[in-house]
């Protein structure tokens, strides 16, 4: 997987974390996971087609999807993940999917991008035809988010 491809969706992660939260983020050195079993407990999956193909998650912990659901439900405090908050959750996927979509175009890789799928629960597994390269970010007052990128050049 190019380098190019991690950097565009970390890049787009980072803009629109920052611009929904107005708060820091900062990104640590990416990294290969081997493993397909994973410990958070929520996932945002969305589908990647075009130019590349494969899937994008952002896998967070239950305590992080909170806070990023009161977010972005206008303040409101959600104590638990409910239908409406989960939907908040998968949204903020949809909008970073989206503007990497842009950054792709911007770089002549057009993408097309699936609705986003949340999976909840406390041992998830998902397994991949390409590698999943992880990318962490923290976001400041919020928790941590793992970007697991899965794509691969469509042939």
């Amino acid at each position: 997987m190019k380098s190019e491809y991690i950097d565009s969706f970390v890049q787009a992660t980072q803009s629109v974390t920052e611009m929904l939260f107005g708060t820091g983020v900062k990104h640590e050195k990416p990294y290969l996971r081997n493993s397909v079993l994973l410990s958070n407990q929520v996932v945002v999956m969305i589908g990647v087609i075009g130019k590349i193909k494969g899937q994008v998650s952002f896998e967070l912990p239950i305590d992080t999807a909170k806070k990023i659901a009161s977010v972005m439900m206008g303040g409101m405090e959600v104590t638990e993940l409910d239908d409406i908050s989960k939907s908040a959750v998968s949204e903020m996927g949809n909008m970073i999917m989206g503007n990497a979509s842009t950054i792709f175009a911007g770089q002549n890789i057009n993408i097309d991008i699936t609705p986003p799928t949340l999976l909840m629960g406390e041992k998830i597994e998902i397994s991949n035809k390409a590698p999943n390269i992880i990318a962490p970010l923290e976001l400041e007052a919020m928790g941590t988010i793992l970007i697991s990128i899965a794509v691969e050049e469509a042939a």
